[in-house]
């Protein structure tokens, strides 16, 4: 019973999905959560991504099962152990089209412990952050904050505040202004700009 109402839910959320023990407590014990999971996993229906992470995996014609991508994998680690999380300066600026490198290693900030997680060839880092780099964590407000950093202070200019502005809609661009107040002293201005080319 337990494993079919699971089931349900995977299909349910689509395929590249990513989910952990506890996004399932609303339906059983954890034993029972557990139980069920292995079941499914040895069932093939969904696949083991590392101790207390599955996946309902993409299926690709030509290559198979495909990977999940590493934003996914950290959303669902972080999910998982309750913690806050925030795209590096670096990821953020490359997410919102400010940069075009991208990381080697994918690198996020949060609120638990600094680790690295290595899920099939994926290698993520989470490193340990202030409250303060942390404003926005898991809004599209929060990357704004972290390419901002990544850009500097110096050199923020008006391609910059487009690109950002056109990459926020009304709600995001209100929570930014509230956010702000949270953020080093230097962004303020910036996210007035941003705002205004509402």
């Amino acid at each position: 019973m337990i494993t079919s109402k699971i089931k349900q839910r995977i299909i349910g959320k689509g395929r590249g999905a990513i989910f952990a023990p506890s996004d399932f407590l609303d339906i059983g014990s954890r034993a029972s959560v557990d139980q069920a999971l292995s079941r499914l996993a040895d069932h093939g229906v969904i696949r083991r991504l590392t101790r207390g992470l599955y996946d309902y995996p993409k299926k690709s014609p030509r290559f198979g099962y495909l990977s999940p991508s590493a934003d996914d994998i950290a959303q669902a680690v972080a999910r998982k152990d309750n913690h806050a999380l925030q795209p590096s300066p670096a990821m953020a600026a490359n997410q919102l089209g400010l940069s075009t490198q991208v990381p080697s290693k994918p690198t996020y900030m949060t609120d638990g412990p600094t680790r690295v997680k290595t899920i099939g060839r994926q290698v993520i880092q989470f490193r340990n952050a202030s409250s303060k780099t942390l404003v926005g964590a898991g809004q599209k407000t929060g990357a704004v904050f972290q390419a901002l950093r990544y850009v500097g202070k110096d050199r923020v200019d008006d391609q910059v505040i487009g690109k950002l502005a056109r990459s926020l809609d009304d709600n995001d661009r209100a929570l930014l202004s509230k956010q702000s107040k949270h953020v080093p002293a230097w962004m303020h201005p910036v996210v007035q700009q941003i705002v205004a080319l509402a």
